[in-house]
């Protein structure tokens, strides 16, 4: 391929995929192999969807900020002085510098390269001997801003001016969560785990959704769980997976004297995954980071009723680290492995027409959106 897809790539890539998943071959592996691809994925998909920043416990008080980047591109992200969320290119409009590092508070937004002063609202305030300067009337510089949205107790930011409301694309998702999960947006920061994989970042959303290879990779899970009421459902831009917690005693983590009993998941596209585990009340958020054609950067934030962990959230936090997430990352890394080979194009998608746990579907509804948004930018 060259530098970018041509048209005639665009025509390639969805070679073998069927609106029908018990049809369907599934995304082909140049698509998780070619550094074109890469690129497409952050400008046409990361770069033009609803990306999650934090909860939103970490702007409630007015000169709260955050930054982040989505895309390769810095975003900061604060409360203004009357209680509004607003979020910037966390560029400088004089020479391009970084504004804000971190997270924490201010009242202002100085620039450290030359003292240039905005307010919370981005507009420049002050700019440093400039009183001479022909034709510059500061009034007129604000910061480039940014799309940005409170949706189910967190931030979610999107670089595209013309997207709709995140509201507008996810349907009924943000009702599902709060049936599940009512009390969400008063949950705390209780621990993260951050990894490094040697994947492409569509392989490890596939790996998330399905366990069809739970039996054979997550024994401890199918003790957690019960597979037997595993139903995963697909919506617009989001997948609900749902199972009821195991009856019996289980090899992942106690769960005898838990008050949530049921395993509520939702992926919501393109890259981030809210999950509530059986034990109290919690939601953990996997967040999804592309870092190159075979790299991918994960966090897993645990959101808990105390910014303790108690002893049963402690050993599911490293049943998860150590087992669970140590079994998916072999999986996505020898995936990653095998796609780049000759010995591998693209392989079938096994589909449950119930819906089942035990079924690709929902990563057929991934590979869709994805051949979706190639379209768009094939124009």
């Amino acid at each position: 391929m060259t530098d970018m897809p041509t048209r005639q790539d665009f025509e390639t890539i969805g070679a073998g995929f069927d609106p029908d998943p018990s049809r369907s071959q599934s995304l082909r592996k140049e698509a998780y192999v070619d550094p074109a691809w890469y690129r497409t994925d952050l400008d046409q998909i990361i770069a033009r969807t609803w990306q999650w920043v934090c909860h939103v416990e970490k702007l409630r008080e007015p000169g709260a900020y955050v930054t982040v980047e989505i895309a390769g591109r810095p975003v900061a992200v604060l409360r203004d002085r009357e209680g509004t969320l607003r979020a910037f290119y966390n560029v400088c409009k004089h020479r391009a510098h970084e504004l804000l590092r971190g997270e924490g508070q201010t009242t202002r937004i100085m620039c450290p390269y030359h003292a240039w002063v905005y307010g919370l609202d981005g507009r420049l305030v002050r700019a440093p001997h400039t009183e001479t300067l022909v034709d510059f009337d500061p009034k007129q510089i604000c910061l480039d801003g940014v799309q940005v949205e409170e949706f189910c107790g967190f931030v979610f930011v999107n670089l595209d001016p013309s997207a709709p409301p995140m509201r507008a694309q996810t349907g009924h998702l943000e009702a599902e969560v709060m049936h599940w999960a009512p009390d969400v947006a008063e949950l705390t920061f209780g621990h993260r785990l951050t990894y490094d994989i040697r994947s492409n970042w569509k392989n490890v959303v596939d790996n998330f959704l399905e366990c069809y290879h739970c039996p054979t990779a997550h024994k401890d899970f199918c003790t957690l769980v019960d597979m037997d009421t595993y139903k995963v459902t697909t919506h617009g831009i989001y997948s609900s997976h749902m199972a009821e917690a195991g009856k019996g005693t289980n090899s992942a983590y106690d769960v005898s004297n838990a008050s949530v009993r049921t395993h509520a998941v939702w992926w919501l596209w393109p890259t981030t995954c809210l999950m509530r585990y059986p034990g109290r009340s919690s939601m953990i958020v996997l967040n999804i980071i592309p870092a190159g054609p075979d790299r991918t950067l994960e966090t897993y934030d645990f959101y808990l009723e105390t910014p303790e962990p108690d002893e049963a959230e402690r050993e599911s936090i490293r049943y998860l680290d150590e087992v669970l997430q140590r079994e998916d990352i072999d999986i996505v890394e020898s995936v990653q492995r095998g796609m780049s080979t000759p010995a591998f194009t693209q392989g079938r998608i096994v589909n449950d027409p119930d819906g089942s746990g035990k079924s690709e579907h929902a990563v057929h509804h991934f590979h869709g959106l994805v051949l979706d948004a190639y379209a768009r930018a094939a124009g």
